[in-house]
């Protein structure tokens, strides 16, 4: 048992967004390393990187009132005031933004940052700048979710980034999604924004580390000390 845990802990599941981009690798490595045995070598570095940007692996999330956790993998690139996406309605009053930036070598499975039913999910196009710049919010592609939940209405926005080309949304309209539960993926270097109403209380920092569905980086004045409990998804 001890040698399965090890195993599963070096080999994490992919998700199936990059399934074709293996396959790819694969017959490359065939194809390509018949006609130049370097090749074969090439393609296959390649494809185990793409393995390895995909992967999807589970992740142990903190459960209580008022909690706020990392809806990506990444470094947090930016946190002060912003005004929301306009799509979502939500006005013109700046909220307080946490930005997580990803670059290719971070997991890009996005989880939600708390429970809520999803009121609006609203996708615009848009350029392809360098996610880290603060600009990326507003000119880049982006899809942008409204959480309704009991402590407010909270964004959470998936902006792509340089290289990134597709924003891929694992959740629907009306859904009630858990703290911590896988809401899509992002191609090859990208960005999530939270936006968070008054009352809660900024635990992340700039340049810190973040774990999607583990990190906590927000909680209400506090109340998220009671009753924690946990969850592996």
């Amino acid at each position: 048992m001890d040698i399965l845990a090890s195993i599963r802990k070096i080999f994490v599941p992919i998700h199936r967004e990059g399934y074709v981009f293996v396959l790819a690798g694969i017959v490359a490595m065939i194809v390509l390393g018949w006609i130049w045995r370097p090749l074969f070598w090439i393609c296959t570095l390649i494809t185990c990187w793409i393995a390895y940007f995909f992967r999807d692996p589970k992740r142990v999330t903190p459960l209580a009132e008022g909690l706020i956790v990392s809806p990506a993998d990444g470094r947090v690139s930016a946190i002060g005031p912003a005004v929301p996406p306009t799509e979502l309605g939500l006005g013109t009053t700046p909220l307080i933004r946490i930005s997580i930036f990803m670059s290719v070598f971070d997991c890009h499975v996005n989880r939600t940052p708390i429970t809520g039913r999803i009121a609006k999910i609203a996708y615009r196009p848009g350029l392809f700048l360098n996610a880290d710049l603060d600009k990326a919010s507003e000119d880049n592609e982006r899809n942008a979710l409204l959480l309704e939940t009991q402590h407010g209405k909270i964004a959470v926005v998936q902006i792509a980034g340089l290289v990134a080309r597709r924003i891929v949304t694992a959740v629907t309209e009306g859904e009630t999604p858990q703290t911590g539960e896988r809401i899509g993926i992002i191609r090859f270097g990208s960005r999530v924004d939270v936006y968070l109403p008054e009352g809660f209380r900024i635990l992340a920092g700039l340049g810190q580390r973040a774990i999607a569905g583990e990190t906590v980086i927000a909680d209400l004045a506090g109340e998220g000390k009671a009753a924690l409990a946990f969850r592996s998804a």
